[in-house]
């Protein structure tokens, strides 16, 4: 499985940004796609997952302020963003590969390279 992230940037404090994943070679039972985030000095944390049918989580963090969504047919992750805060500047991982959906990063076996969204205030 191959995963590859694209979208980040700089943007200021209030405004919105839209991440795009594209993950190939998914086999069945893969159910779970998701966001992940890394900032400096900080653990791996867990954004937004979603599974095929639509079903989502979100870090209590983001909820109101992002989206996640997928098409199932492209095998194409989104995440729309808006509201940012300087806290939110991180790498942001893509996964995919498990079959349930959880925030919890250890269980995806594979990953995007990230790309990084910066929020200045």
């Amino acid at each position: 499985v191959q995963v590859l992230e694209s979208g980040g940037g700089l943007v200021q404090t209030g405004g919105s940004l839209k991440l795009s994943c594209t993950a190939s070679g998914l086999r069945t039972g893969d159910d779970a796609m998701g966001w992940f985030r890394q900032a400096p000095g900080k653990e791996r944390e867990g954004v937004a997952v979603i599974d095929r049918a639509g079903a989502t989580t979100y870090a209590d963090s983001v909820k109101g302020r992002f989206t996640v969504s997928r098409d199932n047919v492209k095998n194409t992750l989104y995440l729309q963003m808006n509201s940012l805060k300087p806290e939110d500047t991180a790498m942001y991982y893509c996964a995919a590969s498990y079959s349930r959906l959880t925030l919890d990063r250890y269980p995806y076996s594979a990953w995007g390279q990230g790309t990084q969204v910066t929020v200045s205030s």
